[in-house]
């Protein structure tokens, strides 16, 4: 028995045990409820790219705060004495990304490792996924949002131009993933 609770001392955090995962089904029904419950309560949707904005805004504030005050979307975050912080998506972000990290520690996920192919090396995979995210994140901001925005927000609200960018997210992704297939073969 002491021998059995030193291995589970040693493995860790990151060596964990595998647990299965959790009915899928079951992660729509929470989701849902979250976002009826963001419907309800802050009047709002679901978005993770609003906080990202925040945070860019901020930034952008403490180098050129003349530069917010001008440019109507910096100015709605954080023009004049506007705090880009008090918006309610940086801690739903933070949540996010602290919920991950606890479900995969409990679900034995959690290790370092680079998923890729046997084609490319790990520094190839790391610039690809950096700079994929940094196109879609732009692209995200000029969609007026993310596809948590978007696809959930907007599908459940029904709106015509929210289905439009999610058909041509999926459709711009399988274009897309016949040129880079050779990477994960």
């Amino acid at each position: 028995m002491k021998g059995e609770q030193a291995h589970r001392e040693a493995r860790g955090w990151f060596n964990r045990p595998t647990k299965p995962y959790t009915y899928p089904y079951w992660g729509g029904i929470l989701l849902g409820i979250v976002l009826f419950l963001a419907f309800l309560i802050p009047g709002t949707g679901l978005g993770a790219s609003g906080a990202l904005a925040a945070v860019g805004a901020f930034i952008v504030d403490i180098i050129a705060p003349g530069h917010v005050d001008r440019t109507p979307i910096l100015a709605h975050l954080a023009g004049g004495h506007k705090n880009p912080f008090s918006s309610w998506l940086i801690p739903l972000v933070i949540g996010m990304i602290i919920g991950g990290f606890v479900s995969g520690v409990i679900g034995g996920r959690a290790k370092w490792e680079t998923t890729r192919g046997p084609r490319i090396s790990d520094k190839t995979r790391w610039v690809l996924a950096f700079v994929g995210g940094f196109i879609f994140v732009y692209g995200a901001r000029m969609a007026r949002g993310c596809t948590s925005g978007q696809a959930l927000t907007g599908g459940a609200v029904l709106s015509a131009g929210s289905w439009a960018i999610m058909m041509a997210i999926f459709a711009g992704a399988y274009a897309l993933a016949y040129f880079l297939r050779n990477v994960w073969n």
